[in-house]
């Protein structure tokens, strides 16, 4: 996955980010902090880089920000999908790095990106296996 990213990104050298595998109770109270939603969800992310480029690394790994991953939810969703739960644990981890590199999905068009990026790197992550 981190051979995929530094093709597809500004990254040339260590990253750094934080994953977070929690509960619905724990997401529920972040998605409700962080974004005025008070229910759970089952990924979120937060980039250290909001709203900036990915600048220069000085000295030290680049800093991404976290994600965070309701693993209930995750549960329950790949139970519907009728896929392993590892392979929704990919999908979400790489929906929230998209994220930390500055994807989103506000637009129809942003969202078609942003799934045949996470598409991409769960493939590469599949690789890796």
């Amino acid at each position: 996955m981190l051979d995929w990213l530094r093709g597809a990104s500004a990254l040339d050298g260590p990253v750094e980010l934080s994953i977070a595998l929690v509960d619905d109770a724990t997401i529920r109270c972040l998605n409700c902090d962080y974004r005025d939603q008070d229910r759970a969800t089952d990924v979120l992310a937060f980039s250290m880089r909001e709203g900036e480029q990915l600048a220069p690394r000085i000295d030290g790994p680049h800093l991404l920000g976290d994600v965070i991953i309701s693993v209930p939810t995750a549960n329950r969703q790949a139970r519907q999908t009728k896929k392993p739960l590892r392979e929704e644990l990919t999908m979400l981890l790489a929906h929230g790095l998209l994220h930390l590199l500055g994807y989103d999905h506000q637009t129809d068009e942003q969202d078609a990106e942003m799934r045949a990026l996470t598409g991409q790197l769960e493939a590469a992550a599949r690789q890796r296996r």
